[in-house]
């Protein structure tokens, strides 16, 4: 991604990342990475995307703080318990919304900078209208523009967790909704097309 002109990327490392089937980083590889990257003027985030159980915050001070102490540049984050949490175990480190917050307003955004959150992603179905709105509040915003879109709002989905115990928001969603359905409509099947 550097050698394609990137001047930042978001890494996971094997635990609470939104991605949790995909080949995730080792610790030392993600330290290897941040020290390339400070190396050659470029930032690395850490994807903590995903909701934290309570007896999984105990985990969380362990596994971001070789990261920290080797100058992680921030992280990106869903459960708002994490980001008080991460605040004071670590000072400093700066904090995104990740576009599972549903930061889909401008009062939104204005809450989580009051928090001292730097930099929002907003729901991904917005107009450039409301993302301009968001932006005129000062916070930082990065937003989508290629991807896929979850058929529910910005990831706010519960489809797969119900349906196959697999949940999105832990990082393991099974993308039940990209099956081919049939609809049924007064016990008479109407072909409405693939999906």
């Amino acid at each position: 991604a550097f050698n394609a002109g990137a001047d930042a990327v978001y890494l996971a490392g094997k635990f609470f990342g939104a991605r949790a089937f995909a080949g995730n980083f080792e610790t030392d590889e993600l330290v290897a990475a941040l020290n390339y990257a400070h190396l050659h003027g470029k930032k690395i985030y850490l994807t903590l995307n995903t909701l934290i159980k309570e007896k999984e915050f105990k985990e969380i001070y362990q596994y971001v703080l070789p990261f920290y102490q080797n100058g992680l540049d921030g992280v990106i984050v869903q459960d708002m318990g994490l980001v008080s949490y991460l605040q004071k175990c670590f000072p400093g480190l700066p904090i995104h919304a990740s576009t599972q917050m549903t930061v889909n307003h401008k009062d939104s955004a204005l809450f989580l900078k009051n928090l001292g959150i730097e930099r929002v992603v907003p729901s991904r179905e917005l107009s450039v209208e409301e993302l301009q709105e968001i932006k005129n509040t000062g916070i930082e915003v990065e937003t989508f523009i290629h991807g896929a879109l979850c058929y529910c709002y910005s990831g706010q989905c519960l489809f797969s967790s119900y349906l196959g115990k697999r949940s999105g928001n832990r990082g393991k969603c099974a993308q039940p909704c990209r099956l081919p359905y049939e609809v049924t409509i007064h016990n008479e099947l109407q072909r409405k097309g693939e999906y």
